[in-house]
Parts: structure tokens; sequence; C-alpha cells
């Protein structure tokens, strides 16, 4: 009979009955009772009331009732700690048994434990088992440290265990070497700064050696700390890459992804002439190809890692486009990520195979399958000029099917065709307007209505077509409003005599009839353009406009590089960093790929504890800085729904929250965005990743010093308490002549973390001002109302309200002139009047903006010579500490503070909201009233604002 008789008892009584035969003589009745126990347990019944009783059967030499005890004691010792140190004695005595499994069970089971008295207990018997003579004890003490760790982190640090971890990583038995890298890995991500795991060459050809030995997860840790590890040269990467080669056959799916990601990241070391290199490639595919032959959730989390695969080299599997093709009985799941990856793998020799592909399954009974595949061939035609013709005679005959959301997936994708190859496949607006009809979907018919205004010229009847749209006007959605706006407006300027009754009528519903802003407001626009100026308003809306890009889906350098830092983790299969699902993200560490060696970039050695340099992307496009108009128009004044507190400002805002100075946080301050934008939880990560320092120190630096430069930091600081933080006077945002008798003054101040906008509101006219909102317009740190302007009451002729509004950075972002610009929209009763006003970038100052004083110190070095300013403060009279408290109230942080000839050099920190780290080099010289101040930092664009703050501290 199996043990489910065990859970099938229906007795009221059970735990008096359970407890007597518990305390029985005899061995089977007491293991019966005990699986009884476990089975209620597991049930979830509530039998802590045996406690004493489970725990006196642990005396036993019954390797199973031992087993079913120690399960017990781990449920329940939490709740019955007390109760629990009774069991410490037979843990102590079980862990110096001769059997080897039991000192091993009584050592994992007391780490399991999460009781702060028994930790102490277990200090000695753990000890002793790292040192056990049998390897099974050994690798299970191994893991235990990382649970104790977890439990007391400072007792482990105390008692040793950390360093005698490290040398279990020499030990003979690869099962122990696996679980010693497992504990340090498992240690070292919820402490990222220790460098527990100091890999050098001698400690990977351990790794290395053990690799070929362990279970497939001990193989898994192994390759995992790998990963970790930046070679020395292109030799050591090529001897490592042919000693992990051999793990891309394994038949665990997860030490083979595992492998991939060692292989991809020291591939960028190997110069690419190398013979090496192509063989490695070749060898990349067949593992990963052999992936796709499993269960679809397998084959869709492979799919998701070939993904960044193929992003980041393609011509891994630029032969393999075969396997990439759509089964019958595949999921719907597997044929999306399939669809997307053969348009990745698409070039010129194989578009045929593609095409024939793709216009197959374009007649699929799959709807949302048929649509992605008629974009697909739509993208294949942007990405593959060659086959741009092919693709528009395909989609072509797509149209001819009359299926309607085909045909309407063909109109969207022709569109961006006509957008990427302008004059060259206008033959196909006739075919199109045919089926003017049919379109039911805005995106659809949007398109359709750029195409007739952007080629009104070549189509004799587009102001009947136009007009056609224009009857159901205010029933269509607000897209398709604002391209017919637009394209009749393109119409008129092509063709001003006949469309003039048209291009009035659909200006007087843009603006007379409509409830919706941004139709409004450009309406508004054109309306203005068209009557002062037709010939800029041809310039405007005629504009020659850019070709839309080959790939506008690709994921962005940096984050692609970290991506495949964690290929065969959840991150690859998000497509997101840890960071933005890993809740408080204690042990995130952003990574990055190692730059290769051959490239120019110089490399140092992993002994020095910095990674190597990094190529960086070319940087993004910036947005231009939009006129009043063209923004603040467009933007809907209704106060928001939510009250309450702004919501706090997180330190580590990153990952696309943040878009500062509209290129993405890493195109702003380069690939090291990890050590400058800190962890999610306010841990500074800045110890690693550093590339090799510049030749060239800042002035001070190279002065002569006692000890060198790393005595810089060894010098007293003195520095103080910090006094309140200066606040600038409130002064005149809004006359009251501009505003038709509204007068704002007003101020920005810092208090509590939490950036207030503090306004003085006068009514000058003759008429009751109420309905007060408020609305910023894109700036370069995301600056937003928290909540709506709280102004409650009435403001009457002649009468003031002072109104304070918290601000939150997490609205959208563009790059201002000056950056410190912020355009802003007051809405009342009467009109919307538009100010612009700067705020004192301290506002964006962080409370804890203070470095540590190595990090400042390898940060410093780390940020090249270009990006460095130097400016002067005139007229100053305040001693370096009389300075250094007065900037601390700003959130200023003084890291240290050092003499040399009578020149006090005060060394400062400050961090943005955004995560953008400053640093500075205040130089005071005793009796001379001007200071220099030397700035760094990888938003060079920062520093003169940052400059101009320093002088308005400490003058004021």
């Amino acid at each position: 009979m199996t043990d489910s008789k065990y859970f099938t008892t229906t007795k009221k009584g059970e735990i008096f009955e359970l407890k007597a035969e518990l305390n029985s003589d005899k061995k089977e009745k007491k293991k019966e009772a005990v699986k009884k126990v476990i089975a209620s347990m597991t049930v979830g019944k509530d039998v802590s009331a045996l406690f004493p009783d489970v725990v006196n059967c642990m005396q036993t030499d019954n390797l199973e009732l031992k087993k079913l005890v120690y399960l017990y004691l781990m449920n329940y010792a939490k709740s019955q700690p007390d109760m629990a140190i009774m069991a410490v004695n037979t843990f102590v005595k079980d862990c110096e048994d001769p059997n080897p499994l039991i000192r091993a069970l009584a050592v994992r089971t007391m780490g399991c434990i999460r009781v702060d008295k028994i930790t102490e207990y277990l200090c000695e018997p753990l000890r002793k088992c790292l040192k056990d003579e049998d390897p099974y004890v050994r690798k299970t003490a191994a893991v235990c440290v990382a649970k104790l760790h977890d439990i007391n982190a400072q007792l482990v640090e105390d008692q040793g265990f950390l360093d005698t971890l490290k040398d279990l990583i020499s030990d003979s038995n690869p099962m122990v070497v696996a679980n010693a890298v497992a504990a340090l890995s498992e240690i070292a991500e919820s402490h990222p700064n220790s460098n527990l795991l100091d890999l050098n060459p001698q400690t990977i050809n351990k790794l290395l050696t053990a690799l070929n030995e362990c279970t497939e997860w001990g193989q898994i840790f192994i390759l995992d700390c790998l990963a970790n590890y930046t070679p020395r040269d292109d030799r050591e990467s090529q001897s490592i890459c042919e000693r992990v080669t051999p793990r891309l056959s394994h038949a665990n799916s997860a030490v083979v992804l595992s492998a991939v990601k060692v292989l991809m990241k020291f591939m960028e070391m190997l110069p690419k002439d190398l013979d090496y290199y192509g063989t490695l490639l070749k060898k990349l595919a067949p593992p990963l190809v052999t992936l796709l032959s499993a269960e679809p959730e397998l084959q869709y989390v492979a799919l998701r890692n070939i993904n960044l695969i193929v992003q980041r080299r393609p011509e891994i599997l630029k032969h393999e486009m075969k396997v990439f093709f759509v089964k019958y009985n595949d999921p719907i799941y597997v044929k999306l990520e399939k669809l997307d990856i053969m348009i990745r793998l698409a070039s010129q020799a194989n578009i045929a195979q593609v095409l024939a592909e793709l216009k197959e399954y374009a007649t699929e009974v799959d709807v949302d399958f048929v649509r992605k595949a008629v974009r697909a061939i739509g993208r294949c035609a942007i990405k593959v000029e060659q086959s741009a013709e092919r693709c528009v005679s395909t989609l072509l005959d797509l149209i001819q099917t009359k299926v309607n959301y085909v045909v309407q997936e063909a109109i969207v994708v022709i569109k961006d065709i006509f957008r990427k190859y302008p004059n060259k496949y206008e033959s196909v607006i006739a075919t199109l307007c045919e089926n003017l009809d049919s379109l039911d979907e805005p995106e659809a018919r949007a398109a359709m209505i750029w195409i007739v205004g952007e080629y009104a010229e070549r189509i004799d009847n587009a102001d009947e077509l136009l007009e056609s749209f224009l009857e159901g006007f205010h029933d269509e959605s607000t897209q398709v409003q604002l391209q017919l706006l637009t394209a009749i407006v393109k119409l008129f300027l092509k063709k001003p005599t006949e469309t003039q009754e048209l291009v009035q009528q659909v200006l007087s519903l843009a603006t007379q009839d409509s409830d919706n802003p941004d139709l409004r407001d450009r309406g508004y626009i054109y309306w203005r353009l068209l009557s002062t100026d037709p010939v800029a308003a041809k310039e405007v809306v005629l504009a020659e406009k850019p070709l839309i890009s080959e790939e506008t889906d690709l994921i962005e350098p940096t984050l692609l590089e970290e991506l495949i830092c964690h290929i065969g983790t959840l991150a690859s299969v998000y497509h997101k960093p840890p960071s933005a699902f890993v809740e408080g993200s204690r042990g995130v560490q952003h990574k990055r790929l190692t730059g290769s060696a051959g490239s120019g970039e110089s490399v140092e050695s992993p002994d020095n504890g910095s990674a190597a340099g990094v190529t960086e992307p070319p940087p993004a496009v910036i947005p231009s800085q939009g006129d009043l108009l063209g923004d603040l128009l467009n933007l809907d004044l209704t106060p928001p729904t939510t009250t309450g507190p702004p919501p706090p400002t997180s330190s580590g805002m990153q990952m696309g929250a943040m878009d500062l100075l509209g290129g993405g946080l890493d195109s702003l301050i380069g690939d090291e965005s990890e050590p400058l934008g800190g962890d999610l939880g306010g841990n500074s990560a800045m110890g690693t990743g550093f590339g090799a320092p510049p030749a060239v120190m800042p002035a001070s630096f190279n002065a002569p010093a006692s000890g060198g430069l790393d005595d810089l930091f060894d010098l007293g600081g003195g520095v103080g308490m910090p006094m309140g933080a200066f606040n600038p006077p409130k002064t005149v945002w809004l006359p009251a002549m501009k505003a038709k008798g509204l007068e704002i003054l007003g101020t920005f101040v810092r208090r509590g973390g939490v950036i207030q906008m503090e306004m003085n509101l006068t009514n000058k006219a003759m008429s009751v001002m109420t309905d007060f909102a408020i609305q910023f317009n894109r700036n370069s740190f995301g600056l937003a109302p928290a909540g709506p302007l709280q102004i409650l009451t009435p403001l009457s002729p002649n009468q003031s309200i002072e109104a304070a509004l918290p601000l939150s950075t997490v609205g959208p972002v563009m790059k201002m002139e000056p950056l410190n610009n912020l355009q802003v929209a007051v809405k009342n009763n009467i009109d919307v009047f538009y100010f612009s006003c700067q705020y004192p970038i301290s506002m964006l100052f962080v409370e804890d903006g203070k470095m540590e004083r190595q990090v400042f110190l390898a940060t410093w070095k780390d940020i090249p010579n270009e990006n460095e300013a130097q400016f002067q403060i005139k007229d100053c009279h305040l001693n370096s500490d009389a300075a250094s408290n007065k900037l601390q109230s700003s959130n200023i942080f003084t890291i240290a503070k050092r003499t040399v000839e009578g020149q006090d050099m005060l060394y400062q920190s400050m961090k943005l909201t955004n995560g953008i780290w400053v640093l500075a080099e205040l130089r005071v010289q005793t009796g001379n009233p001007n200071y220099t101040i030397s700035l760094k930092c990888r938003a060079p664009e920062v520093s003169q604002c940052v400059f101009q703050n320093y002088e308005t501290v400490l003058k004021n």
C-alpha cells in the first residue's frame, strides 16, 4: 500500500491519538505516527501542538524517521522557537554521526531553520562539516553558509565562513566546487561590492576542471560564474571558449543557454579575423536549433533568447532560416516569436524564401497571426531594399483577396514603404483607393488618408475622397481626425483654388465643433499659419520628411548588452533588465559585455578589479525644443484625478523611465550608466565596471602630496553640520498685463526630498477667477505636477492666494535650452496662459548623493577628460568649511578635503533625480575671494547649470 493512506484519515480526536502513538515504545508505530503528522501538516492542518512529542523521536538511528522529524522541525521551528532549542543538542550530536548522510542532513536542517537562537549553535557544527572528510557533507555545508548568511550576514563574516567557502573552490570534488560557487554567487548578489568571487586565471582553471564532472545544475552555477569573469586577453578568452564549447551538446537546455551566454560574452574579446572566431560561430548554431525541437514552452524561452542573440550576432543563424518557419500546430506565442526572428534574419540571399512563406501565412485562419504576417512583409521591404518591389507586389496580391483585415494591414504597411522609398511605388495608389470603402479600423483609415494627402497632386479626385471622410468627421477616432486635418491642409497647399471651401470646413470642424484639445490646437496652428504666411505654411506642412529607419524595433544597444549577459534567465524572456522586475533589487547588478582587446580600447586586468572598456554606441538623435505653441497647445489641462502626496522620486529611476535629453539615459551618459546610475535600492554599484583610467588627471590630483594619489582620502575633511538650504526668493513669472489680470510670482523649494513649486496668485482683473489647472511642457528632467493645483476658493478681484504644488520627476522628457527651463500653462475660467521659468538645478539633487571615497576616485578617473569643465566663482568670502556646510544644505556633499600649499581642495559629489552623478573639485585659497571649480559628469550639458547653482548658493 502507498503512502496515500496517511492522507485519508477523518478522525476527530486524532491529535490525542497521534500523541499516544508518538510516545509508543515500538519503532514502527512511532514511524507511522510521524508520517501521519507530516501528512496532516502537508494538507494544512495545525499539528504544532505535537512539537515536543515529535522532537523526542529525533533520538533514533532510523534515517527515514530522522528525515521526517527534521521536515517537521523546519516547518514549525519559526512558530515555536523556544521549543526548537530542545532539538539543538541532537543536531550537534548528529553533525558528528559516523554516517555522512546523517551529518549532512543535520547541517542542512539547521540551515533551513530560520531562528536566530539556533543559528548561534550552528556555527561549530558547520565549521566541522565544511572541513568534513566526506564530499557530500562538504557540499551540503557550502550551501548552508549561503542560507546562514541570509539570516545573519554579520555572524558569517565574523566566523570566517566566507574564507572557508573560498577555499572550497579548490576542493578535489567537482560537486563541492559547484556548490561553493553557487553559495558565493548568491552571497555576492546581495552584496554587489563585496568582491567575494575574486576570479583570477588560477580560480577559473579550477572551475573549468570541475565543469566536466559535476551535475547539470552544478555546471549551470559554474558557467554563470564564468560569465562574470573578464579575461586578460584574447588568448585566455579563446582558451575558456574551447573548454566551455562541449557544454553546447548537453541534454539540459539550461546548461546549453548558460554555455551560450559565456561564449557570447567572451566572443567580444576575440578578433574577428581569427579562424577560431568563425569556427565558434558555426558551433553555436546547432545547439540553438536543437532547442527548437523541444515542447512549446521551452521553444518559446529558446526563441526569446535567440531573438537577443540574432540582434547581437545575426551571422550565427543566417543559414538556419528554415527552422524558424512556422508549423501548423505551433501555439500562437511561438508563431509570433518565430515571425519576429525571420524578419531579423531576412537578407538579400533568403528574401524570396521568406516572402513565399509570409504570403502563405497571410492566408491562415488565425487573425492575429495573419496581421503580423502582413506587417512582416512590410518590414522586409523596409529592411531589404532589393526586395521592396517584390514585397509591394505580394501586398497587392493580398489586397486582391479582399479579406478585410488583410487589406487594412496591407495599407498600413504600404504607407511605411512610401515613407522609406518616396516616388517609387506610387503607381499602386489607384488600387489602394479602390478599397477605401472597406476600411473600418482607425489605423488603416489614417494610413489611407495620409497617402491621399501626401500624393494629392497625383490623385485626380483627392478632394472627393477626403470629403467622403469628412462627412462623419465627429464619429472618427482622434488619430483619423488629426490625419484628415493635415491631409486636407496639404491638399489645399497643393491645389488652393479648388479646395478653399474644403479647408475652411475642416478647420471649422476642428476648432469650433471639437472638444479634443489636440485637434483644436492643431487646427488653430494651421489656421494661423495659412492666414499669416502661406509660404511658411507650405514650408512647414510640405517639408521633406525624414526616411523611416530600417529596424525600429531593435532593442537599444546598452540594454541589449545587458540582456546578453542575462541569457538563460527571466530577464532574457521578458527582454527587460532584472532591475525592472526584481522587487527591492537588492542584488541586481547591471552587467555589460566586455570590449574587444583588438578594438583599440584598453582592457584592464581583472586583478585591478575593473572591467574592460566598453564600445559606446553612437549618440541618439536629440529632439529639439518645441516652441510654446507647438507642445503646450497640445496639453490637456484638465486636472489629474489622483490626489495625495507625490510619488517618491526613486534614485534608481532607470531603463526607460527617464529619457533625459532625448536619447535614453544610456545615450546621455554613455555605456557606463550602471556605475553612475546607482542600482535601484540606492546601493551604489560604482566600485565595478570602470574602464581604464584616462592618461591625464585633473591638476589638483597631480599636485605633489605626501602619499601619492591614494593618500587623498586619508586626510581629514573637517566637515561640520549643514545649515538651512538656500531657497531663491519669489520672482514674477507671469505679469498681469500678459495674463488678463492674473499675476503669478513663484519659486522652487526642496523639502524632505519633495520638490515644490510655491506660487502667489494675484487677481488684478475686475472679474472672479475660478477653475485653476496647471500643466508643464516636456522638459529636461521630467518635472511634472504630482497632483492638481489646489486652489479651492474663487480668486476675487485684488485678492492674492498662496499655492504649493508638489512635483514629481516622472513626466515626459525633452532637452530644453537652457537645460533647466520649464514651460508652464495655467488655465482658469478666463483663458489659458503660458510662461517660462527656470528652476535651480539643486532642486534635483537627491539626499543620497554622497559617494564613497574610493568610488569617487575611480569615477573621477573613469570620466573622460573632455567632460571636465572649469569655472571661476568671483567675490566669495567664505572659508572652505563654511562653503562646505552651505553646499551640503543643498545636497552637495563633501567627500574629502585636503590642503596643498595653502589652498584648500574640496572633493564633492551630487546626484540628480534621474541617477546622473556630478563630481566637483572646489579650490579655495585663503585670502583670495575667487574660487576655482572643476566639474566632471558623463552628461557635460549639466555642468553649466551646476556651476550657476554653486554661485547662487555660495553668494546668498
